[in-house]
């Protein structure tokens, strides 16, 4: 058994180095402005075939939020040579799986297929993107399953608003769409005429408005081949012009109050506008993250949870986006701990990061947990083929999927002092006391 388990741990050991290894690439560009990536793995028979376009819920009308969600869904429905509801059964018998899902920023769709099939999944694509059909009963069909779908994972889900969003997002943006969520209005997907859907359609689901990437065991010259017959002949839409409007910087605390009727137990966020995915300091904000709650020996949860046992839970995280990001930190209390105490207790960790540097000992971990966090996020073909997708549309640098864990290693201990003082601020936040729904009522 022993022997065995020693085997196990070298494989793993030999898989994590060769994922640590340069993953090579080539990309270019077809006639109608999409972006193409190859990534050949020959190491096992998989492929997997995905694209994604520049279409996010920050490119939706005001009056017409959701959109880019119910694409996700909507564009399942069928082709023109696709039936509707055939989608996933072509998929599943053909030995695959696929799925899709929507940011603010872009939406994701991929199928996963034994190398064999590889054509069957570019054909699938292309379908999507060249013959969608978008009539009444798909737009129907789909309104319901969105409507459960927020129903089930926002409006009936125990902390749901914080979870997507809709109960931060308002207030700590004003003019950016990113004040409303991924999910959007029921009412305005209501409102909406079919005429609207296939506009939106028109607009964002065009070629040069995409990445294409297939990735695995596949053979360049004939791969190419194909995504030339495919996708070739698709027409190239009109430029997408996007000129979102700025938000004037917070300084001075912003204070809300929500309710959830799913919840017992309060909770507090502290919230933090802070700058896009592309900036050096949206990397320090991660790693400032990390530091704080990812993991019991985190200073966070250390403190709060084990040691004063004032906290339930405790997390922040960075939500990092194309045009700003999001800095988080949400905490529940133990018993009938106040929520200004949690308040207190977190100030005052974000208060040594702005006045001390880290341990060396802290450093180190930190430096290790970032590096292992960038391996693993390329440990299958599908991470690959995502990153390759998410890097080249929102970065701007494909290479990242290989330069970028050098950026954390660029990142010394004066960087996340610096950085806790530019954004991590008192003045420069939203606070939110979320409360169950019966406190409101009592009142």
């Amino acid at each position: 058994m022993k022997q065995k388990l020693l085997s196990l741990a070298l494989g793993t050991a030999i898989c994590a180095t060769s994922y640590a290894q340069e993953i090579k690439f080539q990309e270019y560009d077809l006639a109608n402005g999409m972006h193409v990536i190859l990534h050949q793995d020959n190491t096992a028979p998989v492929v997997t075939t995905s694209v994604m376009y520049h279409v996010g819920s920050k490119d939706e009308n005001p009056e017409r939020t959701g959109f880019a969600h119910f694409f996700e869904h909507l564009l399942f429905e069928g082709t023109e040579n696709i039936g509707r509801g055939e989608w996933f059964k072509i998929v599943s018998s053909n030995g695959g799986s696929n799925n899709a899902n929507t940011t603010a920023d872009r939406t994701y769709y991929y199928e996963v297929f034994p190398s064999n099939k590889v054509e069957l999944g570019l054909w699938m694509e292309s379908e999507r993107l060249m013959h969608p059909i978008i009539n009444e009963i798909g737009v129907e069909t789909q309104n319901e399953v969105v409507k459960e779908e927020k129903r089930q994972r926002v409006d009936n889900a125990p902390y749901g608003g914080l979870s997507y969003g809709t109960a931060i997002q308002p207030h700590l943006f004003t003019k950016h769409p990113y004040r409303w969520s991924v999910i959007g209005s029921m009412d305005h997907l209501d409102a909406a005429t079919l005429e609207e859907f296939q506009e939106f359609n028109k607009k964002f689901y065009v070629p040069n408005n995409a990445v294409l990437v297939v990735a695995g065991d596949i053979n360049i010259e004939q791969t190419q081949k194909m995504i030339k017959d495919y996708f070739g002949p698709i027409p190239e839409g009109a430029a997408i012009v996007r000129n979102h409007p700025k938000e004037d910087p917070i300084t001075q605390e912003i204070t809300a109050t929500e309710y959830d009727s799913n919840i017992q137990i309060p909770a507090l966020a502290l919230s933090y506008r802070t700058p896009s995915m592309k900036d050096k300091d949206a990397y320090v904000l991660n790693m400032i993250s990390t530091y704080l709650s990812d993991g019991k020996t985190s200073k966070l949860y250390k403190k709060m949870v084990d040691e004063n046992k004032t906290a339930l839970q405790v997390f922040a995280f960075n939500r990092s986006q194309e045009d700003y990001s999001m800095y988080n930190i949400f905490a529940l209390p133990l018993g009938d701990v106040p929520l200004s105490k949690l308040e207190t207790e977190i100030d005052e960790e974000i208060k040594k990061l702005q006045t001390s540097l880290i341990s060396d000992n802290d450093y180190t971990k930190l430096q290790n947990k970032m590096e292992n966090d960038f391996v693993n996020s390329n440990a299958s073909i599908s991470g690959v083929a995502n990153s390759l997708a998410r890097y080249y549309m929102l970065y701007g640098d494909t290479n990242l999927i290989n330069s970028e864990i050098e950026i954390y290693r660029n990142i010394s201990k004066e960087d996340i002092k610096r950085v806790a003082n530019k954004y991590l601020n008192k003045n420069q936040r939203v606070r939110i006391e979320y409360l169950p729904k019966s406190t409101q009522e009592e009142k």
